[in-house]
């Protein structure tokens, strides 16, 4: 039943959000850029749970307060620009631009944005309602020493601070 209403909004069926604010565009767009970039080779539930991931730094005072700084965030050089792979989320310093080419991924990345940043999370994400970090699986990043894995979801390992 919890997937009735995910499956729904993605098909369309559920009425979108009233006219959204300037900003809440930016942010939607920031969070399905993301997910589109770092998730959209995994099932849904796993892309739903990168979103998740980047919600609960938005809400966790350590981290920026806008999903877009929170995906932007990263070392930068003296002029402002990201540095080349200095980024807590890679795609936004990869040196590439940020166009996605594919138009089923890149729709399903804006659909799922706006159901996360719009609605209560209907969806049984127990195992990583939590989680700040994550990582796809064929990467063992050093911080992973300092986490609890949480769960695996697709090609992406799941995590929250000891």
């Amino acid at each position: 039943m919890k997937w009735l209403f995910a499956i729904a909004a993605l098909a369309g069926l559920v009425a979108p959000p009233g006219p959204a604010s300037a900003d809440q565009d930016k942010q939607r767009r920031c969070l399905a850029t993301a997910l589109y970039y770092e998730a959209r080779d995994q099932p849904i539930l796993g892309q739903l749970a990168a979103g998740v991931v980047v919600l609960n730094r938005v809400r966790d005072r350590r981290w920026p307060n806008t999903v877009c700084r929170v995906v932007e965030q990263g070392k930068t050089d003296r002029a402002g620009n990201p540095v080349l792979h200095a980024c807590a989320f890679s795609y936004f310093c990869d040196g590439k631009p940020e166009r996605p080419m594919e138009k089923e991924p890149w729709a399903t990345a804006q659909g799922l944005a706006s159901l996360l940043l719009g609605t209560e999370i209907a969806i049984d994400l127990a195992d990583v309602m939590d989680a700040t970090h994550y990582h796809a699986v064929w990467v063992q990043p050093s911080w992973t020493t300092a986490m609890v894995k949480r769960a695996q979801i697709g090609g992406h390992v799941f995590y929250v601070q000891k």
